[in-house]
């Protein structure tokens, strides 16, 4: 099964985060925060999004940072993505 993003919707993969800290502490479970970066998997094709035109800047292979609570939680093979549409993306990480 594929995921096709429509519009100007984006499919990200969220990118596991260090689970000990630069000083050496070990995190638990509950003492992480949820992580902001992400991976794109898959751009819609833009386009006019209600009544504006949307050319998407993002491209599959990018890292990406998403505010905490964006997007659409999906699960598919196992894998949880997150649908968000292009605006709820901050910033892209070189």
């Amino acid at each position: 099964m594929k995921l096709t993003p429509l519009a100007d919707r984006v499919i990200l993969k969220m990118v596991e985060t260090e689970e000990t800290t630069k000083g050496g502490i070990i995190l638990t479970g509950s003492a992480k925060e949820k992580p902001s970066v992400a991976e794109v998997i898959s751009v819609g094709p833009g386009g006019n999004v209600d009544g504006k035109d949307v050319v998407m800047t993002v491209k599959p292979g990018d890292k990406v940072i998403t505010s905490q609570y964006a997007g659409s939680k999906v699960t598919l093979d196992d894998v949880e993505y997150v649908v968000v549409r292009q605006s709820e993306i901050l910033a892209i990480v070189d």
